[in-house]
């Protein structure tokens, strides 16, 4: 009744009469920062434990192969000088903030989204950097690093489709048909994402063969 009313109220824009909260969106954020959050706040602790005691084991050490030790004492580890896990406790914060802030009545410009959106594309860089480092140099696979990996790839596919869907990089009538089309199939490119990371490491690594053997 609200929605029909508001579509026949001539002093309601269009786009404010059509718009639809995204709901489902939003708690994917809140609940996808809040575990990249999560992960990155217990590596920065791990490393200021490393930091205090030389001797100390981090608890992510499982087997040699399923460790964080490695990562975080090589440079690749603190490329900008510092921890990058202290990156994670401050970017993941952002999509906790919007996802609140969405299922709070709140609405976003097309420019914040499509910075939003870079955030993103910035931080699938960096992670598909540190995976390649993890498993074609270090040979290793740290835990929470691979619970950032698993959230930074479908939030990156969502928030992307979901841009696109919604026009805000001012794609025509044609493309925003087929974002919302295979919006609600993002599961699958996250799917194909995690399969890829997982050829990876078993090719190198033989993986799945260390990680049964270390049970």
């Amino acid at each position: 009744m609200l929605a029909k009313t508001l579509c026949n109220n001539p002093n309601v824009p269009a786009d404010t009469a059509e718009y639809r909260r995204p709901i489902g969106l939003a708690v994917f954020l809140v609940v996808a920062g809040l575990v990249g959050w999560y992960s990155s706040f217990d590596l920065t602790l791990e490393k200021i434990q490393t930091l205090i005691n030389p001797d100390y084991v981090p608890t992510c050490n499982i087997s040699p192969l399923v460790t964080c030790g490695p990562n975080m004492a090589s440079w690749q580890g603190s490329l900008f000088g510092f921890p990058n896990p202290v990156i994670g406790v401050a970017a993941f914060v952002a999509p906790i903030v919007v996802g609140v802030a969405i299922l709070a009545g709140a609405r976003f410009a097309k420019w914040f989204w499509v910075i939003f959106n870079l955030g993103f594309v910035l931080a699938l860089v960096f992670v598909i950097w540190l995976m390649s480092q993890s498993i074609f140099v270090l040979g290793t696979l740290c835990p929470y690093c691979m619970l950032v990996w698993s959230v930074v790839i479908p939030l990156f596919w969502y928030v992307t489709a979901f841009n696109l869907k919604e026009g805000h990089f001012g794609n025509r009538g044609a493309s925003r048909e087929i974002a919302a089309l295979l919006y609600p199939y993002m599961w699958v490119l996250t799917l194909l994402s995690y399969l890829v990371i997982v050829v990876l490491a078993q090719v190198r690594l033989d993986a799945i063969t260390s990680i049964i053997s270390s049970l």
